[in-house]
């Protein structure tokens, strides 16, 4: 598999994905944007595009454009809670650099 989910991630995942009622999966990918050029994103997949490549984990669909795939081969996706922030973070082996405040980053 290119792209991982932490067990954490997965549950998460599972409980939007039930919480929302619908949905085949979870879309993960970049998006070009900030000081550093690339993003990562994060949504909901009602439906699945001819340049989609799916993955199944642990009952969780990953979805992943090819362009993307090419920047997020290797990344375990983790969801983790410190204090009173939560959130996604992506363990990207392929990232270089990341810009100051952490919205971007490079390849």
């Amino acid at each position: 598999m290119a792209i991982t989910l932490s067990e954490p991630a997965v549950e998460r995942v599972k409980h939007f994905l039930e919480n929302r009622g619908s949905g085949l999966g979870v879309r993960v990918g970049v998006t070009t944007t900030g000081c550093s050029g690339l993003a990562y994103l994060i949504e909901f997949v009602d439906d699945v595009n001819s340049d989609d490549e799916v993955f199944a984990q642990d009952g969780v669909n990953v979805i992943i454009d090819k362009k993307s795939l090419v920047y997020l081969d290797g990344t375990e996706v983790d969801f983790v809670r410190e204090g009173l922030n939560e959130g996604f973070q992506f363990n990207n082996p392929n990232q270089k650099a990341a810009c100051g405040c952490g919205e971007s980053f490079t390849v």
